[in-house]
């Protein structure tokens, strides 16, 4: 492995010098993310792959595409990258994901699943149309083929001419084992003929061992020679070569460095519990009180805990695969038949789901309870994941309730509210992370809304916040004793705002400030500061949040202090607006 630090310098090893190269990346590997965190048990099952591949094509002109991209840490090592891979994932250091201005071999940015297909039948449409007869290469996990958009891709692909080879990784897991027909039926295939591929009209080849090195080189050595549109399927263990990760790959899935850290001791300091948790618990505790309740998740029991409802009632939990789409609409089926479905996705997978959000929900008014987890910044997982942008796409949409707890009891509060509104769908953002509270299990509150909190009662400035940054807010305020000089409101919500509460605030105040920890552009401090004209407001307005940009990753301080939306930094803009 010390003499690779091309692709070049792969080549120019023997076919049976690779086995031992798979080992040794495997230990620098382990080694590596077990002391700075990072995507684990995807990326051990891949390594025979991607050597095999960086082995036979040359992909500096042949093309490679990773579908979500958590898997592509073996892929960077290869490519030059190895002397930064101490920096994944941390601030200014390479991405947990192919990113095109990161290397020449990322080909397509990637970290939401089921793209692959499109981007490299795109290039390769692209290169019939320019003469080239280079290959394309997209890899594929059978959690992503559950995607709709993997679907499209295939339908086209098998009336194509383009050389494109679609590698499907089969290791029966996304982050949680994969459920459906598409995992039943790759998990049959041995004994089915035709398959879907071949009825799609594309070749097919497997299933494969996709962790024997020799193996798959001489079946890409074979591939390489044929052109147009073919399918490999491969089998490969997820976790392969760390035994803990084998036996347990979800929760090997990502670690961090306080997690397997064996010289880190042990703290025994009791920590609130994490916002995704609390909405487990409290949808289980809806769902004993109230027969109605349903949960839906695109392929994220785990992530989003509503593996806790799952497991007590497993008939009233649908995991629908990665397929945002397919989730929003199936809700709104569900709500019309008179059930309460809690629909949990991440802040930034929502984005895939918009047009059913707006045409199949909010249009018809249909009751549906959208859980947004991960709102905000969500840290190393970057840009592809940040979850900065769903209060200004959500609300341009026309009959949609928007919420966003400052913290873990209001989330509970708002949840139970929820169950009991019909009059329309609903939106519950929150952040990841853990809450405010030891005890989160707060007697429960009755909401109105829309309704807002006011935390201080200050003279000079008011300051409005939304969601957890509030938290923040407050922690500038009792930090420089500010409280009887700053009047603090959580908004709570984004939609309907409550315009009671903002004309006492402009008549009260000609110093405003608005926080949010989302996307500024057409966000919840935009949204004031056009109210304030209308009612013809004399004072200033001062927004912070996110600025016109894709956040790049790092962790959630460090990126609230370079965007200045952390304590230290709403302090110093109170202190300027306060003349001090």
């Amino acid at each position: 492995m010390d003499s690779i630090s091309h692709p070049s310098d792969l080549k120019k090893l023997s076919k049976d010098q690779l086995p031992q190269l798979c080992a040794e990346i495997r230990e620098f590997f382990i080694a590596k993310i077990l002391k700075n965190g990072g995507h684990f048990s995807a990326n051990l099952g891949v390594v025979e792959l991607t050597v095999a591949l960086h082995y036979v094509y040359e992909l500096s002109s042949d093309k490679l595409v990773w579908d979500v991209g958590h898997q592509s840490y073996i892929h960077k090592l290869l490519t030059g990258r190895k002397s930064e891979f101490d920096t994944i994932r941390k601030l200014d250091g390479l991405s947990g994901f192919p990113k095109m201005d990161e290397s020449d071999f990322d080909h397509f940015g990637t970290g939401h699943s089921s793209t692959s297909i499109s981007a490299v039948m795109g290039m390769a449409e692209g290169a019939l149309l320019n003469n080239k007869e280079n290959k394309h290469i997209a890899v594929i996990g059978d959690g992503s083929l559950t995607g709709g958009m993997a679907f499209e891709a295939l339908n086209n692909l098998g009336v194509s001419k383009a050389n494109v080879l679609v590698i499907v990784n089969d290791n029966q897991m996304g982050i949680d084992p994969n459920l459906g027909a598409i995992n039943n039926h790759l998990a049959e295939i041995d004994g089915i003929n035709p398959n879907l591929f071949e009825n799609l009209g594309l070749p097919y080849y497997g299933p494969v061992d996709g962790n024997d090195i020799l193996e798959l080189v001489n079946i890409f050595e074979k591939q390489k020679l044929e052109n147009g549109p073919k399918v490999i399927h491969i089998k490969t263990l997820k976790g392969k070569g760390y035994e803990p990760a084998e036996k347990a790959q979800t929760d090997w899935h990502s670690v961090s460095y306080v997690k397997i850290d064996p010289l880190k001791s042990e703290t025994m300091d009791v920590k609130p519990v994490k916002f995704q948790e609390v909405f487990g618990h409290t949808l289980l505790e809806l769902a004993e009180k109230d027969e109605r309740v349903v949960g839906i998740t695109p392929a994220m029991p785990s992530g989003s805990s509503m593996k806790i409802m799952m497991e007590a009632m497993p008939h009233r939990v649908f995991d629908v695969g990665i397929a945002e789409q397919h989730a929003v609409t199936f809700a709104a089926g569900l709500a019309l038949e008179g059930k309460r479905p809690f629909c949990n996705i991440y802040s930034t997978f929502a984005q895939r789901a918009y047009d059913q959000i707006i045409h199949d929900v909010a249009l018809q008014n249909i009751p549906v309870i959208f859980c947004l987890d991960r709102a905000g910044l969500v840290g190393a997982d970057g840009p592809t994941h940040h979850g900065t942008f769903d209060l200004s796409f959500l609300n341009a949409i026309p009959n949609l309730t928007i919420l966003s707890p400052m913290d873990e009891q209001e989330l509970r509060n708002m949840m139970y509210w929820a169950v009991d509104y019909v009059d329309g769908p609903i939106v519950i953002r929150y952040p990841r992370g853990r809450g405010n509270h030891i005890d989160y299990k707060n007697e429960i509150k009755s909401l109105t809304i829309p309704s807002s909190r006011m935390l201080t009662t200050g003279q000079n400035i008011a300051v409005i916040s939304i969601g957890q940054i509030g938290t923040e807010v407050q922690n500038a305020i009792t930090q420089n004793s500010l409280e009887d000089k700053v009047t603090h409101i959580d908004a709570r919500c984004m939609k309907p705002l409550n315009l009671n509460m903002l004309g006492e605030v402009f008549r009260r105040f000609d110093k405003i400030i608005t926080v949010e920890e989302s996307c500024l552009m057409g966000g919840f401090g935009q949204q004031v500061k056009g109210l304030a004209l209308n009612s013809h407001y004399k004072g200033t307005i001062t927004s912070l949040g996110l600025p016109d940009v894709f956040v790049e990753h790092g962790e959630i301080n460090e990126l609230r202090a370079k965007f200045g939306i952390d304590a230290d930094a709403i302090g110093k803009v109170i202190g300027r607006l306060l003349g001090s």
